[in-house]
């Protein structure tokens, strides 16, 4: 079955990739909107008194699909019947937006930890908990991706890091911002005429 594409951007990929800079440059470039699941996320987890590496691990012990994935995960799934023209920052958008271009950032964990905590404020750290050693911090990053990863798994049967998910993966490792937004606008261009 053919899937009608969407004016819809998707970015996923691994913790201090450079999502949500992507996206917000992407939407800024085409004219979209834009909107992070992560924030949603964090925002439900401080509701809750936790960061997101709790909520992580507390919604991994809860049966069924967990309340924090059943907001976010509904929220998108509105985003994608009821809009257009809009670059969505979030690991599982892709999943429940078949119909976008699908784009997935890569990165190293200790290149993530450094690269997180070099954008945080000291008050930011201390409020979250957050290690201020770039090797400790990735080594937390690297759990909450196992748990997201078994997480998603075992509720939807899905690998958010698997790369053959994607129409599109960059390394923002060696690949700077600017030109992370132009590949993802030209392929994205490419795509949508195809």
């Amino acid at each position: 079955m053919e899937v009608t594409k969407k004016k819809i951007i998707t970015i996923g990929g691994r913790p201090g990739s450079g999502k949500s800079t992507a996206a917000r440059n992407v939407a800024a470039q085409l004219g979209f909107t834009h909107f992070s699941s992560g924030d949603l996320f964090r925002a439900i987890s401080k509701e809750h008194g936790q960061d997101v590496l709790q909520s992580n691990l507390a919604a991994e012990k809860e049966d069924g699909i967990p309340l924090i994935d059943k907001l976010v995960d509904q929220r998108l799934r509105d985003i994608g019947e009821q809009e257009n023209m809009i670059v969505i920052d979030s690991r599982m958008a892709w999943h429940w937006m078949p119909f976008s271009f699908k784009v997935f950032l890569n990165l190293d964990m200790d290149t993530a930890a450094e690269r997180i905590l070099a954008a945080m404020t000291p008050e930011r750290i201390e409020a979250e908990h957050i290690p201020d050693n770039a090797r400790e911090y990735a080594r937390n990053l690297q759990n909450r991706l196992d748990s997201e990863t078994r997480r998603y798994k075992k509720i939807y049967d899905v690998d958010p890091y698997n790369i053959d998910n994607y129409d599109l993966v960059i390394n923002t490792k060696t690949t700077d911002p600017d030109e992370v937004a132009r590949l993802i606008v030209e392929r994205y261009t490419n795509w949508l005429e195809s």
